[in-house]
C-alpha cells in the first residue's frame, strides 16, 4: 500500500503542474490578445501581417477622405454664373443700346432734323431735309467725324449767316438731329472787300463775320483793285457795295 501511494503522487504531481502551466499559459495568451484588439481596434484578420493590415487600413482611410473630399461636378446651365450669361455684366441697357446703334448705318431714308438754334435771342427752327448724299451708309461713328469736320471748317455760306458750332442730338437709321447754332448776322454801316480762294468775300465791319460770299475772281480785277482787296479794301456803306459787285459780277 505505501509503494502505491508513493507511485500515485509521483504521477499526479507532475500531472497537476503541467494543468496548472496550461491554464496560465492560456490566460495569459487571451489577454494578450485582447490587447492587441483593443490597441488596434480590430481583430487582425487571418492569413496577413499585422504590418501589412496597418498599410492597408490606411490606405482605405485615405482613399475614403479623398472619396469625400473630391467636390461633385455642377449640372451644366446650373449656379449664378450661367443664370446670369446671357447678360454682360457691368454693361447696362443704355451702354447695349448705343453699341447697338453703332452698328446702324445712314440710308436714303433717313430724316435729317436741322435744329437751327439763334443762341442771342433763344430761339430754334426746326426743318427736315433729305439726307445729304454724302452721308449715306455712313455709321454713328464715321458720321461724328464728318459733323467735327464740318464744324471746323464750315463752308462760307454758313459763316455768312454766323455760324458758331453744331452738336448731334440723335442718331439712327431712321432719323438724325443735328442742332445747328447761330450768331445771326447783324446789319452793318460799312463793310470790308477781301479774297479766299481767289474770290471776293465781304465782311462787317468787324472784319471777322462773313457777309457775303461772291464769285468775283480775284484775277478778273483791275490790279489797283486787286491790291486794295489783299489789303481789305473799306466799302462805306450798304449801296457802296452793291454798286461794286453789280459792276465786277460776271
Amino acid at each position: 500500500m505505501k509503494f502505491v501511494r508513493g507511485i500515485s503522487l509521483f504521477v499526479v504531481y507532475p500531472l497537476l503542474m503541467l494543468g496548472v502551466g496550461v491554464l496560465l499559459g492560456m490566460g495569459f495568451a487571451g489577454g494578450r490578445h485582447r490587447g492587441e484588439q483593443d490597441q488596434k481596434g480590430a481583430p487582425v484578420p487571418l492569413g496577413l501581417p499585422s504590418g501589412v493590415e496597418t498599410q492597408l487600413s490606411l490606405g482605405e482611410k485615405e482613399t475614403g477622405d479623398a472619396i469625400k473630399q473630391t467636390p461633385e461636378p455642377e449640372s451644366a446651365g446650373s449656379g449664378p454664373e450661367q443664370e446670369d450669361a446671357g447678360e454682360p455684366e457691368g454693361l447696362d441697357q443704355d451702354s447695349v443700346r448705343e453699341v447697338a446703334t453703332s452698328y446702324e448705318t445712314l440710308c436714303v431714308d433717313t430724316a435729317y432734323v436741322l435744329e437751327e438754334t439763334d443762341i442771342l435771342h433763344h430761339t430754334v427752327v426746326e426743318t427736315t431735309q433729305r439726307l445729304p448724299d454724302k452721308y449715306v451708309g455712313m455709321n454713328r461713328e464715321e458720321f461724328l467725324q464728318a459733323m467735327d469736320l464740318y464744324e471746323a471748317f464750315p463752308p462760307l455760306s454758313e459763316m455768312e449767316r454766323g455760324f458758331v458750332n453744331l452738336e448731334v442730338l440723335s442718331f439712327s437709321r431712321e432719323r438724325v438731329v443735328v442742332q445747328m447754332n447761330y450768331k445771326y448776322v447783324q446789319p452793318s454801316e460799312s463793310f470790308y472787300l477781301a479774297v479766299y480762294n481767289n474770290e471776293v468775300i465781304v465782311y462787317l465791319e468787324d472784319r471777322k463775320t462773313v457777309y457775303i460770299e461772291t464769285e468775283i475772281e480775284l484775277d478778273s480785277l483791275p490790279e489797283q483793285i486787286q491790291h486794295n482787296i489783299i489789303q481789305m479794301m473799306w466799302i462805306e456803306n450798304e449801296e457802296k457795295l452793291y454798286d461794286f459787285l453789280e459792276n465786277y459780277s460776271s
